[in-house]
């Protein structure tokens, strides 16, 4: 997130609203994915909230810019590659949060409202634990458990049933009566401290990879191919909800979990029953007290309506149920020394400084590193000498406190002055480069006239460090998406010599023999490390250098097959600052091709009135312009250029207004799940068949291409009389 205020959502202007939108899209997308389906989250659970509360409040006061992949009533990310899909008999949402006691009784309030009429009525509410793990569905049949499957989108999960298998916690037969005959039992899959930090010790002392936090290994653990290593993880699982059942398994939520139990589940020894806020909040600080000392990780405390009958009555809002909400904890906190600043530089240039800690554990997890920001968030004064608004004065051998933000992300919230080590000087960030020797500069913003808050190389396409973080993105699924050249493997080539810039990827067939043996030699690197951490010695040490790698072929066939990408794939590629997927299908269809593109680019990096001799495009405003200058006036990405160009062939952009087309003109929304498309892929085959696409549905949409868990638009699209067609439907009318 940045570091500088955001503009009020009513003083946004309608382009700046169209920017803003587009950003919080991206932002969302990326931390779903991120979370729900690579388990490696990058942002805490108080900033995803604020990222989703700020769309919401845009598109609020914008409803005319509500995009087709708003976040809006979108839950977790599409299941991962890889494992069979598992549609939900009832979806599995999310829950609105609460952070502050006042959010609580304003939930209680919010209830007694509703339910106001109801001469006499008392509403009650279980509170329980808010297991920090990985959500899954269990199907039963007649008792018998038949399938599992993650959360995935709330709509579709993985099926992860083998896996599950492996877990005690789940029983294969339903123990006692009164079960009906097919129920989803829901719950969370976690991982205690123990079992963690076991696994810890045994993967260090064969040199395998480190695991980052419970919560993340838990989800790991569920996603292997191999069924016996989700079994030596010895993982746990609670029970404490349902989805499809062909009859309610109780007429009160403390009574259904209570059947859970009989059952043969494992449900929380911390679930009670309430009746007010008072009550509630009671119990909060109660497990509150307890945390550090239950053994596995929770991140709150889950609130419910009890009786199930007020449950439907209250009914949800999107994506949520109105009649539960989760109460978060407060981020953990301890204090440690810092013993130096790092400066990383990322894909475009900026410097990153990461503090390095002495080790210390923070909620169960050993925290040796953690991000500064920029040297504003260092220095806590700027070049002139006044306070910085969130600058913190940090310095080289100060004591510090740190706090995982949503027991995710590490940060240092307060500096300890009073023991402060004499002689401790204010932190100078580098004005070169570390990693190419150019120099580091503080860009002006020309809209405000002041500083940015990062410094970045220079150096561009000549710094070794953004080369490879450009490749990284240059592979990556969003851009050409090559499979098989992932970041291990860009790195290990870029080090070998064997990739400098995107046009060497589409050369690597000639050098195959190096390939192999660079491949070959990191096999072997691994295999010592952990022949020297185990004390076992090979007799034949290059035993495993596989000269016939197997994968080598396929990964030269993903390679070529990316030689004609689409336009605007290849424009997202190229890693231009500001021009994310949208902005790149905008230029894709405003300049054709990328030779049109390139000649205009050129002339406007020339011009004297940038702005001015740039075409009007509609959501691109003078940052985007500003970064094609930047890019496009470089000579020296010039080379780079015309040498990849020689290699890769983009698709000019098409649109197929054909005379027999049946949707030009026409304006388009998308909803649900997609199946055979995803939603980037669907606006851009309605555009280039001369379809608008819309975010919103409105008296003047034409059509709705509603997937599964359609919602509120499905509705007011059968309110307005507009046509609803399925994505096959779709496919068959524009002949594809």
């Amino acid at each position: 997130m940045s570091d500088r205020p955001q503009k009020d959502v009513a003083d946004l202007s309608e382009d700046e609203a169209r920017l803003e939108l587009e950003r919080l899209a991206a932002a969302i997308a990326a931390a779903d994915i991120a979370y729900h389906q690579n388990d490696a989250p990058e942002i805490s659970d108080a900033e995803y909230d604020a990222l989703k509360r700020r769309n919401d409040a845009i598109e609020e006061a914008f409803p005319g810019l509500v995009r087709a992949d708003s976040p809006t009533g979108r839950v977790g990310a599409a299941p991962a590659e890889g494992f069979a899909k598992v549609r939900h008999g009832v979806p599995m949402l999310s829950l609105a949060k609460a952070y502050t006691d006042q959010d609580v009784v304003d939930f209680i309030e919010r209830g007694q409202r509703f339910f106001q009429r109801d001469e006499g009525l008392e509403l009650a509410f279980t509170a329980e634990p808010k297991i920090d793990g990985l959500s899954a569905s269990l199907r039963y049949e007649n008792g018998v458990f038949v399938q599992g499957a993650t959360r995935g989108d709330g709509s579709v999960g993985e099926d992860i049933t083998a896996n599950l298998r492996t877990i005690k916690d789940i029983p294969e037969k339903l123990a006692g009566s009164g079960w009906p005959e097919v129920i989803e039992i829901r719950g969370e899959v976690y991982m205690t401290y123990a079992e963690f930090q076991a696994l810890k010790e045994r993967s260090a002392a064969i040199g395998g990879q480190d695991y980052v936090n419970p919560r993340n290994t838990a989800a790991g653990s569920l996603r292997q191919k191999d069924p016996t290593i989700t079994a030596s993880r010895n993982l746990k699982f609670f029970a404490y909800a349902w989805g499809l059942a062909s009859s309610e398994p109780a007429t009160s939520q403390y009574e259904a979990v209570q059947k859970f139990a009989e059952w043969g589940f494992a449900v929380s020894p911390l679930m009670v029953r309430a009746k007010s806020a008072e009550d509630l909040i009671a119990h909060y600080r109660t497990i509150e007290a307890q945390r550090s000392s239950l053994g596995y990780d929770i991140d709150g405390v889950v609130y419910k309506v009890d009786s199930i009958e007020l449950q439907k009555r209250w009914g949800y809002v999107t994506g949520e149920p109105r009649w539960a909400i989760a109460h978060k904890f407060p981020a953990e906190r301890a204090t440690t020394t810092l013993r130096g600043i790092d400066i990383q530089v990322g894909r475009t240039g900026t410097l990153a400084p990461v503090a390095r800690l002495d080790p210390v554990s923070v909620g169960g997890v050993t925290v040796v590193n953690v991000t500064l920001h920029n040297e504003d968030y260092i220095a806590g004064r700027d070049s002139n000498g006044l306070p910085i608004r969130e600058g913190k004065d940090i310095r080289i051998g100060d004591s510090v406190v740190i706090q995982r933000a949503g027991d995710v992300i590490p940060q240092i919230v307060d500096v300890l002055i009073d023991k402060r080590p004499a002689g401790a000087e204010p932190y100078r960030m580098p004005e070169t480069c570390p990693v190419c020797g150019s120099p580091a500069t503080r860009e002006i913003n020309p809209k405000t006239g002041k500083e940015d808050s990062r410094r970045r190389c220079t150096g561009e396409l000549v710094c070794a460090a953004q080369a490879v973080e450009n490749l990284k993105h240059f592979v990556s699924r969003g851009a050409l998406d090559i499979e098989g050249l992932g970041a291990e493997n860009i790195e290990l080539f870029f080090a070998k010599g064997l990739v400098r810039n995107a046009a060497d990827i589409f050369t690597l067939r000639e050098r195959r023999a190096a390939v192999q043996e660079a491949l070959a030699e990191r096999r072997e690197e691994q295999a010592r490390a952990r022949e020297a951490a185990s004390g076992k010695t090979r007799k034949n040490v290059r035993a495993v250098q596989d000269r016939n790698y197997e994968g080598l072929d396929k990964l030269f066939g993903a390679i070529d097959a990316r030689r004609e990408p689409e336009l605007d794939r290849f424009i997202f590629a190229l890693g231009i600052r500001h021009i994310g997927e949208t902005t790149a299908a905008a230029l894709a269809r405003t300049f054709g091709t990328m030779e049109e593109l390139m000649r205009v680019g050129k002339e406007v990096a020339a011009a004297e009135d940038p702005m001015a001799a740039f075409p009007s495009i509609d959501g691109i405003g003078s940052t985007v312009v500003e970064a094609l200058v930047d890019f496009f006036g470089n000579e020296r990405n010039d080379d780079v250029l015309e040498a990849l160009l020689v290699q890769v062939h983009p698709k000019p952009y098409v649109i197929n207004i054909s005379a027999d087309s049946q949707v030009a003109g026409k304006t388009v929304v998308f909803t649900g799940s997609l199946e055979k498309m995803t939603r980037s892929e669907a606006k851009a085959m309605a555009e280039r068949l001369g379809a608008k696409v819309a975010g919103s549905v409105s008296a003047k949409t034409d059509i709705l291409v509603a997937g599964p868990g359609a919602g509120s638009k499905l509705k007011t699209a059968q309110e307005h009389g507009v046509e609803v067609i399925s994505e096959d439907e779709w496919f068959a009318r524009v002949g594809r």
